[in-house]
C-alpha cells in the first residue's frame, strides 16, 4: 500500500479517537441519525422534536473494513481474469459535519477521507436543508413549511429509494449487505428540490444540470428534472407500509448523465472482473448503461411487519437518443428478518437482476446477483455483516469480452462504524 494511504488512516484514527473522547453530539433538527437509529429512515421527518437554542456543530464519521473471499472465472480461453485471494481490502473512512445554523436550517458536509478510488481526501458533497423560513421573518410561510422541506446543494439527489439503503463509501451501517445494487442510481449533482410530507403522502420535485464536475461554458447547459410521489405510513405498532415512484429525465444539452456513474468512491466488491491485461475498473461490478441522456423511473415498495421486512425495486432507463436506442430494466427484492430485543440481529437475502441492450443495437446483456447474509449491531454504532454473494453474466451482448460467461462468488465479512 502507498505511504499516503497509511498517513490518511493514521490521521483518520487520531481524528475519530479525539472525537470519541471529547466531542459532544448535540441533537440536530430534522436529522437522520448516522447509526442504527437511521436504519429504514428515508426522507427526514417533519416532526419538530428538537428545540433550537443556537448554533450547534455535530461532528461524526464512518469507518468500514472488509475481508473478501471471492473467486471468479469466465468462458474465454486462457486466464483472462486476475486471480483473487482471500484477504482484507482497503479500509474506507468518512468525516461528517452537520451544523444547526438557525431554527429549522441545517447544513451537511461529507468528506471521503479514504476511498477505494482515491488515495487523497476529498469532499463528496454537501447541502443546506430548510424546514423553516423563520430567518426571513417569524412564521414566514409557516403553514406551508409544516409540510415542506427545501434542500439545495451539491450532493446526492432524492431519486428512488435505493440510495437511502446503500453504502456511501464508509457509511455502510444502513446497508444490510456489503454491495450496492448492480445499476446503482446514485449521483452527486448541483440541485434544488422541494419535498412535501403530509399525513403519509410524499411529493417531491427537483432540478439539476446532470453534471458531476461543473464549468459555466457553452455546451454544458443541460437540464435534469426529477420527481417522486409516494405514501409512507406506520399503520399500527407492527405494520409500516411505504410505496414510492420516482422519475428522472435529462436533456440532450451536454449533461454527460451520471445517474448510474456518479459515485466517485468505487464499488464495494474489490478487483472482481478485473482483466489481466486491462487493469479492470474500480467501479465494477456496477452496470452503467452509458446513455448520454435518458429517462429513468424507479418504483420501490417497502413493508415492515414486526421483524419481517421487504424492500423492492423495479427500475427502467431508456436512451433519450432514439437513433441509437437501448434500455435496461432492473429488478431487486430484499427479504430480511430482524430479531433480538432491539432487532439488533438480522438474516436475509437480496436478489438483483439487470437486463437490456446498450446503444447501437447490441445484443441483450443480463446480469444476476444473489446475496445471503447475517448481520449484528453489536452496539448502536457498530455493525458486522457476513454474506455470501454469487454474481454472473449472461446473454450474447457480453460475447468476446471478459464478461462472457463471467461469474464470481464467495463470502464477504464487513465491520462498520457510524456515529
Amino acid at each position: 500500500m502507498k505511504t499516503s494511504f497509511f498517513k490518511h488512516i493514521v490521521a483518520t484514527l487520531m481524528l475519530f479517537g479525539t472525537v470519541a473522547v471529547y466531542a459532544q453530539f448535540p441533537s440536530i433538527q430534522y436529522y437522520r441519525y448516522n447509526d442504527k437509529r437511521g436504519v429504514n429512515v428515508f426522507e427526514t421527518s417533519k416532526e419538530d422534536t428538537v428545540k433550537y437554542d443556537g448554533l450547534k456543530l455535530r461532528v461524526g464519521g464512518d469507518f468500514s473494513f472488509m475481508f473478501q473471499g471471492i473467486s471468479q472465472e469466465n468462458d474465454l480461453v486462457g486466464d483472462t481474469l486476475v486471480e483473487l485471494s482471500n484477504n482484507f481490502s482497503l479500509p474506507t473512512a468518512n468525516l461528517n459535519f452537520d451544523v444547526q445554523l438557525a431554527d429549522g436550517v441545517r447544513m451537511h458536509l461529507r468528506t471521503y477521507l479514504s476511498s477505494r478510488n482515491h488515495t487523497e481526501a476529498y469532499v463528496k458533497g454537501g447541502y443546506l436543508q430548510m424546514d423553516k423560513l423563520d430567518f426571513i421573518s417569524p412564521g414566514f410561510l409557516g403553514g406551508f413549511m409544516k409540510m415542506a422541506t427545501i434542500k439545495v446543494g451539491m450532493d446526492e439527489i432524492n431519486y428512488g429509494d435505493t440510495h437511502f439503503r446503500r453504502s456511501d463509501n464508509a457509511r455502510a451501517i444502513y446497508n444490510p449487505f456489503a454491495g450496492n445494487y448492480i445499476m446503482d442510481s446514485f449521483t452527486t449533482e448541483p440541485f434544488l428540490e422541494v419535498t412535501i410530507q403530509n399525513n403519509g403522502i410524499i411529493g417531491l420535485v427537483g432540478m439539476s444540470n446532470g453534471r458531476l464536475n461543473q464549468k459555466p461554458t457553452a455546451g454544458d447547459d443541460g437540464r435534469v428534472f426529477y420527481a417522486k410521489l409516494g405514501y409512507d405510513k406506520q399503520m399500527n405498532d407492527d405494520l409500516r407500509f411505504r410505496l414510492t415512484g420516482s422519475l428522472y429525465s435529462s436533456s440532450d444539452k451536454g449533461t454527460r448523465d451520471y445517474l448510474y456513474n456518479g459515485d466517485r468512491a468505487g464499488a464495494r466488491y474489490y478487483n472482481v472482473l478485473e482483466g489481466i491485461n486491462d487493469g479492470g475498473s474500480a467501479f465494477l461490478p456496477r452496470l452503467n448503461p452509458g446513455f448520454a441522456y435518458h429517462t429513468a423511473f424507479q418504483i420501490n415498495p417497502f413493508v415492515k411487519y414486526s421483524g419481517l421486512e421487504f424492500f423492492g425495486v423495479f427500475e427502467k432507463t431508456s436512451n433519450g437518443d432514439d437513433a441509437t436506442g437501448g434500455s435496461f430494466t432492473q429488478l431487486g427484492a430484499e427479504l430480511l428478518y430482524r430479531f433480538g430485543t432491539t432487532e439488533q440481529l438480522y438474516v436475509g437475502g437480496r436478489y438483483n437482476s439487470v437486463t437490456g441492450e446498450f446503444a447501437d443495437g447490441l445484443p441483450a446483456s443480463d446480469v444476476n446477483r444473489l446475496n445471503l447474509g447475517f448481520g449484528w449491531f453489536m452496539t448502536q454504532n457498530i455493525a458486522t455483516k457476513l454474506e455470501y454473494v454469487t454474481h454472473k453474466y449472461e446473454g450474447d451482448g457480453w460475447n468476446g469480452t471478459r464478461f462472457q460467461g463471467a461469474k464470481f462468488d464467495g463470502i464477504v465479512l464487513e465491520a462498520t462504524i457510524g456515529f
